[in-house]
């Protein structure tokens, strides 16, 4: 890492474990456009691979950095029959494993390719919005090299010309035709940076919009056509109502995962989707069309044909909070977000601070929320790696400025309770409330449900341990408190906002078998 000292602007952040580190930088491409890891080769690597492999499906670009055994140390273990520490053997296999889940791997062993090879990478990652790994020679670290010269850019791709024209056409023409359109938007929009374009085909097109969980505040929730996060099972009724019931979908930038196997079922033949490696109107697909290319084309067009924008659309309800109905003494999934919502609203939280929310209950109540403003949300809810949300705080912080409030479950965060240490060295202020009921309570749910009925009992592998979490807390070096009922935590939320410099660890106390109704939704039909 002493080579940073060498170059302007770039600072090593110290986290305490490599999957953290791998998170934090995950955290920070997505706000930031890209991020980087420097990792121990083979039990460094090995132990990223989960976070890179999320990064990978959720197109962030993140470089992984390691260096492997010198010229002269592979000469020795082959000659002398050596097993190197950290290393299985095979010089190949971290590269062999990080394959998988990267866009270009390169092995630096010549200080002459070595500029080639990283330029070549980098734009690799530019152009995917995917992660690379970068590989040296232990010998080859400290060579000099070429200096670079001008400013890396994605590769050019241009899209079919014909393709393109024939697919925008027959858009338009589903568009303008059907019944009930809507615009379903995805987290490819946020990766290439289309957010202003797709707001500017929102307003062209007159049509209401619904995003998917991963891509959630893509655009400003709190405009009228916005009708809710579609979340599959797990969305509000009047959400889930609608997409029922309109006959046409024009799907930007969406990953669809098996959350949405429902709709795909039912509607793939009135789909419109266009992603970074899809272009489709029902079964017929255009080949090599490009999907910043797709937006701008549709723009124009729309803005020629006196067809659009439509008029008359019907919209859903727009209602901020989850409705827990009356004020409960004791904590719920429903109650703790409609604390939290009316807080954010009356404080105007999430102007400055980030939401991030992992694989658990909470994600898809979550997905609930009406009314966030753009960029204030982020979730793993594709890939669904347990921890992420407090994994990636530090690298959201440092990349955008933004207070992280960080909503995990109990198991989620044990799993990766010491990036709170990373968070107090960096003397961030995130906010990490711990659901905490003992159990995995997504998973069991899908296990069997009945166990959240009075005698029902949970499978072994679904309980957790109770911790202190107060302790664990002032342990790490951060600020503990625990909340059992509603008034204690509208008591403590002003408190939280005068804290600087120092992260908070809230455990919010639940019932063990309050299942939230999003994952009873979810659970029901799967």
């Amino acid at each position: 890492m002493s080579a940073l000292e060498a170059f302007d602007g770039i600072d090593a952040v110290g986290e305490i474990y490599e999957m953290g580190a791998a998170y934090s930088a995950d955290g920070y491409a997505r706000v930031h456009g890209l991020g980087a890891v420097s990792l121990q080769y083979g039990v460094g690597t090995f132990s990223a691979v989960n976070a890179i492999a999320g990064a990978f499906v959720e197109r962030n670009p993140v470089v992984v950095i390691s260096a492997s055994p010198s010229t002269k140390d592979r000469l020795k273990a082959n000659s002398q029959n050596v097993l190197f520490h950290h290393s299985t053997g095979d010089f190949e296999a971290d590269r062999n494993v990080l394959e998988q889940v990267t866009v270009a791997c390169e092995i630096l062993s010549d200080p002459h390719r070595a500029p080639w090879q990283i330029d070549n990478a980098l734009i690799a990652a530019l152009t995917h919005r995917q992660p690379i790994y970068l590989e040296a020679y232990q010998d080859i670290w400290g060579e000099a090299v070429s200096r670079p010269h001008g400013q890396l850019t994605p590769a050019p791709r241009p899209s079919n010309p014909q393709a393109l024209q024939e697919l925008v056409d027959a858009t338009v023409e589903r568009l303008a035709t059907a019944r009930q359109p809507l615009v379903l938007l995805g987290v490819e929009v946020i990766r290439y940076g289309l957010q202003d374009a797709v707001q500017r085909l929102i307003d062209s097109c007159g049509l209401p919009f619904s995003t998917t969980l991963d891509a959630k505040t893509v655009l400003d929730e709190s405009q009228a056509p916005f009708i809710g996060t579609y979340a599959g099972p797990a969305s509000r009724p009047e959400t889930s109502a609608q997409v029922d019931t309109c006959d046409c979908i024009l799907a930007i930038g969406v990953i669809f995962t098996d959350d949405y196997l429902d709709l795909l079922n039912a509607r793939y033949g009135q789909i419109v989707q266009v992603n970074c490696e899809l272009a489709r109107a029902g079964d017929d697909n255009y080949p090599n069309v490009r999907l910043p290319d797709y937006v701008d084309a549709l723009l124009k067009a729309l803005k020629v044909d006196t067809q659009f924008p439509r008029q008359g659309m019907a919209l859903a309800a727009s209602r901020p909070l989850l409705g827990s109905g009356a004020v409960p003494c004791a904590l719920s999934y429903a109650s703790f977000f409609d604390s939290l919502v009316s807080f954010a609203q009356e404080h105007r939280l999430w102007q400055s601070s980030t939401l991030i929310l992992g694989e658990s209950s909470s994600l898809y109540v979550a997905s609930n929320i009406n009314g966030m403003p753009r960029g204030s949300f982020i979730s793993d809810a594709i890939w669904g790696s347990l921890g992420h949300e407090t994994g990636c705080a530090l690298g959201v912080a440092l990349g955008s400025g933004r207070r992280p409030v960080v909503v995990a479950g109990d198991g989620g965060f044990m799993m990766v309770s010491q990036s709170l240490a990373a968070l107090a060295r960096n003397q961030v202020n995130a906010v990490v409330f711990v659901m905490s009921n003992q159990v995995y309570a997504i998973e069991q749910a899908f296990v069997d449900p009945k166990a959240f009925t009075p005698g029902g009992e949970f499978a072994p592998f679904d309980t957790l341990p109770a911790l202190d979490y107060t302790a664990l807390a002032t342990g790490y070096g951060a600020l503990g408190y625990r909340v059992e009922t509603v008034d204690q935590l509208e008591q403590l939320l002003p408190q939280l906002l005068v804290v600087v410099g120092r992260p908070v660890l809230v455990e919010v106390k639940i019932a063990e078998k309050d299942l939230a109704e999003q994952i009873k939704r979810l659970a029901t039909v799967s």
